[in-house]
């Protein structure tokens, strides 16, 4: 297990961490590793898209309405012919399959993480 530095809360308050609902999901055959193509709305900063290598534990239908949690401050990021606008958080298991991190009862979207 790889334990990072220790980091300030001011480091930690600079990550703008916001509940998402996923409102689209498609398939992304042009990534270099099994992923989805996702639309998120995020309420008030409106609606960002995400790939998101989640394709070993979840369905296309089971993401539809499912509420996330997003860094949604990190640049944009060029993934073949698709821009990603903000990054899913998840638990990576034993073979780097991962669980998304969400909340266990519906909250509006885009409230922060703190």
């Amino acid at each position: 297990m790889n334990i990072k530095p220790e980091i300030s809360w001011l480091d930690f308050e600079k990550v703008d961490m916001r509940s998402g609902t996923i409102i689209s999901v498609s398939d992304f055959p042009e990534a270099r590793n099994p992923s989805y193509q996702l639309e998120i709305d995020f309420g008030v900063l409106g609606i960002k898209k995400s790939s998101a290598q989640i394709t070993d534990l979840y369905q296309k239908e089971q993401l539809l309405g499912k509420q996330i949690v997003a860094v949604v401050n990190f640049p944009k990021k060029q993934i073949a012919k698709f821009l990603s606008e903000c990054l899913i958080l998840g638990i990576y298991g034993d073979n780097k399959e991962v669980t998304l991190l969400s909340p266990t009862i519906p909250v509006k979207n885009g409230f922060q993480v703190g």
